[in-house]
């Protein structure tokens, strides 16, 4: 099955079972209003840490450096502040887990090591082995 398809119906499915379990402790109004409780703080949040992750970027940049951890990790703020945008509690822990530095580090470095083992492997098969032979024309001397 295709896993962009599964998560689809999964993610749903899970915030729809934590809605009921949740909601069924603490009460439907309270429920409701510690969703958008952290929707407000995970967006302010978010803002926050954006214009740090901004501010390091433009350091980067007069250090003559490519901020190229910032970019990454602003759109991986970005992606955080999406997920606690939209309703329920996974994508709220997820998305708080993004924007926090110390675990968005941790996922950056685990999603750069994926990418590092690639590279090394199609470096290692990054070359064509083959001969060849130096051939003289009549026609190539006169040009």
């Amino acid at each position: 099955m295709n896993s962009v398809l599964l998560l689809v119906i999964l993610i749903p499915a899970i915030e729809i079972f934590l809605f009921i379990k949740i909601g069924s402790q603490i009460g439907a109004i309270t429920t409701i209003l510690l969703i958008f409780t952290t929707a407000v703080v995970g967006v302010y949040y978010a803002k926050y840490e954006g214009l740090n992750t901004l501010k390091s970027g433009f350091a980067q940049i007069s250090k003559n450096k490519a901020p190229t951890y910032e970019m990454i990790s602003g759109a991986a703020i970005a992606f955080a502040a999406l997920l606690l945008i939209i309703p329920g509690f996974a994508t709220d822990i997820l998305g708080f887990l993004i924007i926090f530095p110390a675990t968005r580090n941790l996922f950056l470095e685990k999603f750069f090591s994926k990418f590092k083992n690639r590279e090394k492997v199609n470096k290692k098969n990054n070359f064509i082995d083959g001969d060849f032979e130096d051939i003289e024309d009549e026609d190539d001397r006169k040009i």
